[in-house]
């Protein structure tokens, strides 16, 4: 993986530890709303680690592709893009 490893660990450890939090959050029966800040700011997290990865997926696996690899191995790689974003809308 050619994204930067430290941040991504970083960040996925830190969205761990919020996680961790959210579960004592429901165990205790904290407040709904306060609990809900604490997942949208979890799902903030992973969202910023999904773009860093995909971002370095397109930057290193595509572009090596397009610009060294078969047609087949392009028409892969594109073909890979395309279905996340297709994830990511949904």
């Amino acid at each position: 993986m050619q994204a930067d490893t430290d941040k991504t660990l970083r960040l996925l450890k830190t969205a761990r530890g919020q996680i961790d939090g959210i579960i004592k959050m429901v165990e205790s029966d904290r407040y709904c709303i306060d609990i809900s800040t604490q997942l949208m700011a979890t799902q903030s997290i992973l969202g910023r680690i999904n773009a860093d990865v995909l971002k370095a997926h397109i930057e290193h696996c595509v572009r090596t592709a397009v610009e060294s690899g078969s047609d087949q191995e392009k028409d892969e790689k594109l073909a890979e893009v395309e279905r996340i974003i297709d994830k990511l809308t949904k």
